[in-house]
């Protein structure tokens, strides 16, 4: 029996977006407890002096938390065990106070019996519109109810 929450394959169509989840102003502590999370302690995440000495601006995120960020729009519409792959591009940086958004649309679906194949393209965008990251992600659902 399939997940009711999940949906079919017949209901869905090239073009369709899901769940577009949000994160709102960013915090440098974010960066903080990322990288005691995933073990990323690269000091230009945190130490705003490092991140000049490096040349940026200041601290920002961990191009993996914002990766994170963009999964979601894909658990949260198919269900994390029915994702099949997930890949990014990071095209920009994710700084303090920023909100970014995170959208899937669907590029194709391919039915095969009772289940399909849903590949969709993410982007990421802050709250200037930049593209902060872009990738794809497959999913398999099934067919019909």
């Amino acid at each position: 029996m399939s997940d009711p929450d999940v949906p079919v394959a017949a209901e869905l169509e090239v073009g369709d977006t899901g769940p577009e989840p949000q994160i709102e102003h960013i915090e440098r502590r974010d960066f903080v407890k990322y990288a005691g999370a995933s073990g990323d302690f690269n000091p230009i995440h945190y130490d705003q002096r490092l991140a000049e000495m490096a040349g940026y601006d200041g601290v920002f995120a961990q191009g993996m938390l914002t990766a994170g960020f963009a999964v979601q729009a894909v658990t949260k519409w198919f269900g994390i065990e029915n994702i099949d792959s997930y890949g990014v591009r990071f095209e920009s940086q994710v700084w303090p106070d920023d909100t970014v958004t995170a959208v899937a649309e669907i590029t194709a679906i391919e039915v095969d019996g009772e289940e399909a194949t849903v590949e969709t393209e993410l982007s990421v965008t802050n709250q200037d519109g930049e593209e902060v990251l872009s990738g794809e992600a497959t999913a398999t659902i099934p067919a019909e109810h």
